[in-house]
């Protein structure tokens, strides 16, 4: 089995938005491109994708979540990864950083940052109802 299936890393993330609306984007010191994306990481081995979440942004900028959905589930040929993403809301605020992360800031799902992946807005504004995720 292992010679024939492919390998997969998977990851967790979130569209976190606050009680305003306004969603959370993360600037990884680490992250390929802008480094501007929304939170989350890897999946430790026997840990659940949403504990995996809570975790990364417990652990990244000190912030717990609640409301947690699923939202969408993708897959990456080039980076060999499986994403799973969540949307879910902020409890409460936090200006914490760790090492990894330079900045975080909350945006109007219509005014994101220009540096931003593509595919993520995308997901962020058909998360907010504003758009309609194109095929790649």
């Amino acid at each position: 089995m292992r010679r024939t299936q492919a390998r997969f890393t998977v990851t967790a993330g979130a569209i976190v938005t606050d009680n305003a609306g306004r969603v959370l984007l993360l600037h990884h010191r680490f992250r390929p491109g802008s480094g501007w994306g929304i939170p989350g990481g890897f999946i430790k081995l026997g840990e659940q994708p949403d504990q995996a979440l809570r975790r990364e942004l417990r652990e990244e900028i000190g912030l717990e979540i609640e409301a947690l959905k699923l939202f969408r589930t993708r897959a990456f040929r080039k980076a060999r990864q499986i994403e799973i993403v969540f949307c879910c809301r902020a409890r409460g605020e936090t200006e914490q950083l760790s090492f990894e992360i330079k900045r975080l800031a909350w945006f109007d799902p219509h005014e994101l940052p220009a540096e931003l992946p593509r595919d993520q807005a995308e997901l962020i504004e058909l998360a907010a109802g504003i758009g309609a995720v194109t095929q790649h």
